[in-house]
């Protein structure tokens, strides 16, 4: 035996990995946001040029009928107070969720900040969560018109729906602030790179380590369910009873079920395909990343840019005020080219 003895390193990296395993320290500053991880580099383009003409339809669209609404007093109906909400939801997350994705394809730029991304994550699901108690208030304010119709201008006015939608949103925007500050007291060790084209819930806490990540997908899982099945519940048996309803009625028929096909559409290309994802989930159907992502950006988006289409043309108030405004305009286009005519 040698009278020297080895003298160990303090800290091996097998050590160092287990403290920062059970230790409370970020040791990030920032996330890298992938986008579609499969994409090969010669369909950035064609995909970049498809995100922007979403976001310039759901940016149009929408704005065009918070504008209609809002400068068309014939429209000041507590209906379409609701698809003021609606619109103004969709509005704003098209905003928060396609610029970062669109930088990530155009300039390369996939990095955003510790603080940015939370911050994404909180207007993501609060508006995801809004927007599911606003098709709940859509919902009921049919089921009150047809089972309740000489009650309905005392129950549902205008004040009504917006104390309502006031309320929905307040509470919404507190109950998401303490998911995601429960999200954020998870330490990050060394794993920032998030597969999806913005951040949400799912893809930053599975980044997250030590023992309590479990704990706090658990109680964001409780969270989705309650913002989802609790309005979903209130919804199917709001329009069932006006189906009902209405299948008994000799007269009005048609009219009624034209008035409610376009807000059944809307509610089922939100919920439809969330739903189907939680059944796969649960039944163990497993998607690539690549699938969930596309699954995941199609029932986020596509409905933002498709429900002004279906307000324009399912909601017979809009279509006619459209109509009328589109003609009044053609008259004055007409008549301004017939007088610098006839002067010259």
């Amino acid at each position: 035996m040698s009278g020297v003895e080895k003298v160990q390193p303090a800290f091996q990296p097998s050590a160092l990995a287990l403290i920062l395993k059970h230790t409370n320290i970020t040791t990030i500053n920032d996330f890298i946001i992938v986008g579609f991880p499969g994409l090969p580099p010669e369909y950035y383009g064609p995909v970049s040029a498809l995100l922007l003409l979403i976001f310039l339809a759901i940016v149009v669209g929408n704005a065009s009928i918070l504008a209609v609404i809002i400068f068309e007093r014939t429209l000041h109906k507590p209906m379409y107070w609701v698809i003021f909400h609606l619109a103004m939801t969709d509005l704003t997350f098209g905003i928060v969720t396609i610029p970062k994705v669109l930088a990530r394809y155009w300039w390369n730029d996939m990095i955003t900040s510790f603080g940015a991304c939370f911050t994404q994550m909180y207007f993501v699901h609060s508006l995801a969560a809004f927007n599911s108690s606003v098709l709940m208030i859509m919902a009921f304010d049919r089921f009150v018109a047809i089972w309740l119709p000489f009650r309905y201008p005392v129950l549902i006015t205008n004040k009504t729906i917006c104390v309502a939608c006031s309320l929905c949103c307040t509470v919404t925007f507190i109950r998401m602030l303490g998911l995601v500050l429960h999200a954020s007291s998870l330490p990050y060790c060394n794993l920032n790179v998030i597969t999806q084209i913005y951040c949400d819930h799912l893809s930053v806490t599975q980044l997250g380590c030590g023992e309590n990540v479990i704990y706090v997908k658990f109680i964001a899982f409780v969270n989705s369910m309650f913002s989802l099945l609790g309005p979903l519940t209130i919804i199917i048996f709001s329009y069932t009873s006006v189906v009902i309803a209405t299948l008994k009625m000799s007269e009005k028929r048609h009219k009624i079920l034209s008035t409610c096909a376009p807000q059944i559409f809307i509610t089922c290309i939100y919920y439809v395909p969330r739903c189907f994802v939680y059944i796969a989930n649960n039944l163990g159907l497993n998607f690539s990343t690549d699938a969930r992502v596309i699954i995941t950006t199609m029932y986020s988006l596509i409905p933002c840019a498709v429900n002004p289409l279906v307000y324009c043309f399912k909601t017979q108030d809009i279509k006619e005020v459209l109509i009328k405004r589109f003609k009044r305009r053609k008259v004055c286009i007409v008549f301004k080219t017939d007088f610098k005519h006839n002067i010259s």
